[in-house]
């Protein structure tokens, strides 16, 4: 395909996105359309796609609209790259530009920095000095991180498979087990290295939240909002002689879970509600709860614009009750391991100061955001324990 073949494509695909259609589903049915498209158009289409959606208001107010067109012909403004090149009307190309398409200076800085308007004075407020930084960083493609599985390797060994597969990675400074894969990224999924179990795809940041956790031998962890278990097998690997448990309130969210921990070497006990309460109390709750997702937006971007105030509302209340409703589950000394992918204080320090209020008989010790102007996902957690 020729670079205006796939800028045309992305167009199309763009337009489905925008209309609803679910970012993966649109990406994949496009794919299965066309199989003339080989494997560097298709990663060349989703980075188009992604990269428009990263930068949606600043690429519509350039671009002259909120459409696929107007997106990609802001994409093209923003890299200097003239449109008219590529918006030709030629073969596969999109056609000519006409007036519609001229666009405008941006307004704002939300909009130069591709924050929703009602979202930015709370972004701000959250975030300070930080929110510019974090919010330029939320614009770019995120790093690809890898967790080293210690009950298989160590970091060393892991580099150096991942290098015999033509993977350059390196160690991250955020967590002691983070690789940051620096080339061969795509190569990942099919490797040996992957596959054996050495490595598995972990956000650095996530990493650290589980590296904070003071794991003994014999301790019972359970993993409560387990998702696709993650922060479990991180936990698995990290926790030697430590019972892991995991749970989560859509069990179909695990369902890669038992697959997952058998390729890590990992031994997880997986809990229904009924018997998380049964097996209770634990010495560590790990709540990594339902939150805005504003850490890995640049993973996720269309959940950025999906986002409204009275879903953040709802997710505030969420958290609160699940610190609420889980307590009970701790034992004794134990810790109760509060954690989002948010950087919005609202969801973070707001929930736990709240629950603290709610609950003297708690403290907490422990607190730490990690942001992605400092190279990871944005992160938070707190533990509290009971005075």
């Amino acid at each position: 395909m020729t670079p205006a073949a796939r800028v045309q494509a992305a167009i199309g695909i763009l337009d489905d996105i925008l209309s609803g259609a679910p970012v993966e589903k649109a990406l994949t049915g496009w794919a299965r359309r066309s199989r003339f498209a080989g494997s560097k158009d298709r990663a060349a289409i989703r980075d188009h796609v992604f990269d428009a959606l990263r930068c949606k208001r600043s690429f519509a107010a350039r671009g002259g609209a909120g459409t696929g067109r107007g997106l990609m012909i802001g994409a093209l403004r923003s890299s200097g790259i003239d449109p008219a090149l590529i918006f030709t009307g030629e073969g596969y190309a999109p056609t000519q530009l006409t007036e519609r398409d001229q666009g405008r200076a941006l307004q704002t800085d939300a909009e130069r920095l591709d924050i929703p308007e009602w979202l930015w004075p709370a972004f701000q407020a959250s975030l300070a000095e930080a929110a510019e930084p974090a919010a330029v960083a939320s614009q770019s493609r995120a790093p690809v991180h890898l967790r080293v599985n210690l009950a298989k390797t160590d970091v060393p060994a892991a580099i150096r498979a991942l290098a015999a597969e033509g993977i350059q990675a390196q160690p991250h400074p955020a967590c002691d087990t983070a690789l940051e894969v620096v080339e061969g990224a795509r190569k990942l999924s099919q490797g040996a290295a992957f596959a054996a179990g050495l490595v598995e795809l972990q956000d650095a940041a996530s990493q650290a939240v589980i590296a904070a956790l003071d794991l003994q031998p014999g301790m019972r962890v359970l993993d409560y909002c387990a998702g696709g278990g993650g922060k479990t097998l991180a936990l698995a690997a990290r926790g030697s002689g430590v019972q892991v448990f995991a749970h989560d309130a859509n069990p179909g969210r695990m369902r890669d879970l038992p697959a997952r921990a058998q390729r890590a070497g990992a031994d997880i006990a997986i809990l229904t509600q009924d018997q998380v309460a049964a097996r209770a109390p634990f010495d560590i709750v790990l709540v990594d709860v339902p939150c805005s997702g504003s850490g890995s937006w640049r993973r996720a971007p269309a959940g950025k614009w999906a986002l409204t105030q009275d879903r953040l509302h709802e997710l505030t209340e969420i958290q609160a009750s699940i610190l609420t409703n889980v307590a009970p589950l701790v034992a004794g000394g134990g810790t109760l391991a509060y954690a989002t992918c948010s950087m919005l204080r609202v969801e973070n320090d707001a929930v736990v100061d709240g629950f603290l209020q709610a609950h003297p008989d708690w403290k907490s010790g422990f607190r730490k955001t990690w942001l992605v102007s400092h190279g990871t996902d944005g992160f938070y957690t707190a533990h509290l324990t009971r005075n």
